[in-house]
């Protein structure tokens, strides 16, 4: 079975930058697309960034677009999300995931992570 665990984030101040990892197990990272998820304080959970199984596309979000960077290492089994220029309505419970395509649909993700928080905050 595979699973995913997520790490990083925390409380950082408006500006600042930190980057989340998700660790894939139970499986090798390079057979799955990838993306990342967040879910707002009385929100939805919403699409964030995806990358495609081969590393070689990735896309985002209209509001992170320039800020954040998706990025993947399967000789780790690890993907990642580079936070930068952070701002108070990024604050979220971020979720890793795993699926046969990249793309913007939750639906489209078989495979979860449980989340980490990440608070923006002065």
């Amino acid at each position: 079975q595979v699973q995913l665990v997520e790490s990083g984030g925390g409380l950082v101040q408006p500006g600042d930058s930190s980057t989340l990892s998700c660790v894939v197990s139970g499986g090798t990272s390079s057979d799955y697309a990838m993306a990342w998820f967040g879910q707002a304080p009385q929100k939805e959970r919403e699409f964030v960034a995806a990358i495609s199984w081969s590393g070689g596309s990735t896309f985002y979000t209209e509001s992170v677009e320039g800020r954040f960077t998706i990025e993947r290492d399967d000789d780790t089994n690890t993907m990642n999300l580079e936070m930068t220029r952070l701002r108070s309505e990024d604050t979220a419970v971020y979720y890793c995931a795993a699926g046969s395509y990249h793309s913007d649909f939750d639906q489209n993700y078989a495979f979860w992570g449980r989340g980490t928080q990440v608070t923006v905050s002065s």
